[in-house]
């Protein structure tokens, strides 16, 4: 409509007369000054602010989809949009092997040159956050910017809007609904250069968004996984139809190498407290029963090995505990020891 009728005036003059024309039940309006004015200063109060398409700090990639949001709503620090992006989703309930490997993928990007977008869930999401933290992350949720979901990411979510960016296509407060993450979607693939599936079920959200970047022309690249967990069959797919097969970070860098400058410095994160670069950043909010406990562990465990520490630091756990509860799915037959203090699901 900007390119049509030359002004966002002229545009908003005519949106009622195109709404007739289109013989909507619903009349169509404009927002109001007052209500844009109210918005504006509760996005100031919350020290967030808007991007539109076209302004310079609108990222370009996002900019050459075909359904690109005309506004991005964006807490914390808008500059890093502009920096050169990759994408690395996959499941929620990922294991401790693919948390680990999404989160040192993303430091290792980072180190590249590189700023990690992806979409704040929990699992593969939250860990390529975390390990992105130093060198820049963008989460695109959702909902609002200012709605916290899941709220075990709380936060992350506050590292983000100090050391990175949030960005939102829906205004302040929407609370996040099952029709809105296909869109998310296509926002985090269309800013990015490429995406990285690690741990996708069959029909999973990361599929779609691995969907929309082939769409968007964007590289697609995927972790392998085991075939005997459910978690890696959809990766597993994407490799068999011409993914391209990713083990490490150079895996991704020198397939981009042509789009990126390896090394271009990024946007220096402020001088204040430096965020958390461990599983703290995650930690429950709440006491857990030990069913619970038994079942964050099991969550975590596939039939590759994982050293016990890292489920220590994974799940909270200081080591006696965590020792009484692998003994308890050991001796249920549910876990299995392995040299080297390595444990899997039997």
């Amino acid at each position: 409509m900007l390119r049509r009728f030359g002004s966002a005036r002229a545009a908003l003059e005519v949106v009622p007369q195109l709404a007739r024309r289109g013989e909507r039940s619903k009349k169509v309006t404009p927002v109001t000054r007052t209500e844009a004015e109210a918005e504006l200063a509760a996005l100031h109060r919350l020290g967030a602010r808007l991007v539109c398409w076209g302004e310079p700090s609108y990222p370009g990639g996002l900019t050459a989809i075909e359904d690109a949001p005309p506004i991005l709503t964006v807490l914390g620090r808008a500059e890093v949009l502009t920096s050169p992006t990759v994408a690395i989703v996959g499941a929620r309930n990922a294991s401790a092997n693919g948390r680990r490997l999404s989160r040192d993928l993303a430091a290792a990007l980072g180190q590249g040159g590189i700023v990690v977008v992806s979409g704040l869930a929990r699992g593969i999401d939250a860990a390529a956050h975390l390990g992105a933290l130093e060198t820049g992350s963008i989460a695109v949720v959702a909902g609002g910017v200012d709605v916290v979901y899941p709220e075990e990411n709380r936060g992350l979510h506050e590292a983000l809007a100090r050391h990175g960016a949030i960005v939102a296509e829906l205004p302040l407060g929407t609370e996040p609904q099952a029709r809105h993450f296909p869109r998310r979607n296509r926002i985090i693939s269309g800013m990015a250069l490429g995406v990285v599936v690690v741990e996708a079920a069959a029909r999973s959200g990361s599929l779609i968004t691995a969907r929309f970047a082939l769409e968007q022309g964007r590289d697609v690249f995927a972790v392998p996984g085991s075939p005997l967990d459910p978690r890696c069959r959809g990766s597993n797919d994407l490799l068999r139809h011409g993914a391209i097969l990713t083990e490490s970070a150079e895996d991704v860098l020198s397939h981009l190498q042509p789009q990126v400058t390896r090394g271009a410095p990024l946007p220096t994160p402020p001088a204040a407290a430096a965020p958390m670069t461990n599983w703290e950043i995650l930690a429950p909010s709440e006491p857990q029963t030990e069913d619970a406990l038994l079942d964050l562990i099991l969550e975590k465990l596939d039939r590759s090995p994982v050293a016990v520490d890292e489920l220590v630091r994974q799940c909270h756990l200081s080591a006696a505990a965590m020792a009484t509860l692998l003994l308890e799915l050991e001796l249920a037959g549910r876990v299995e020891r392995h040299p080297g203090n390595l444990v899997s699901l039997r």
